[in-house]
């Protein structure tokens, strides 16, 4: 296993939390879809006005998720 990569989409706004946990579950989606491993599928609200839903996947298959999803950034895990 490579290192670890952590895909970062920003929801912000009052309604941030709820989009993030929504976001999630179609993080999920997509990786049971295409039969993809993945570490870690979870949100976490920064302040009241910005979440975060982030997947953390090896950086052998990142360029997959990242292509196809467009996180807004990423980071090492």
């Amino acid at each position: 296993m490579g290192k670890k990569i952590k895909l970062i989409w920003d929801f912000k706004g009052p309604d941030g939390v709820a989009t993030a946990k929504h976001h999630c579950i179609h993080l999920k989606e997509f990786a049971q879809i295409d039969s993809l491993a993945y570490d870690e599928v979870n949100h976490e609200e920064l302040n009241p006005m910005h979440t975060i839903a982030f997947i953390t996947v090896d950086e052998s298959i990142m360029k997959i998720f990242r292509d196809a999803l467009k996180p807004h950034r990423g980071e090492l895990a």
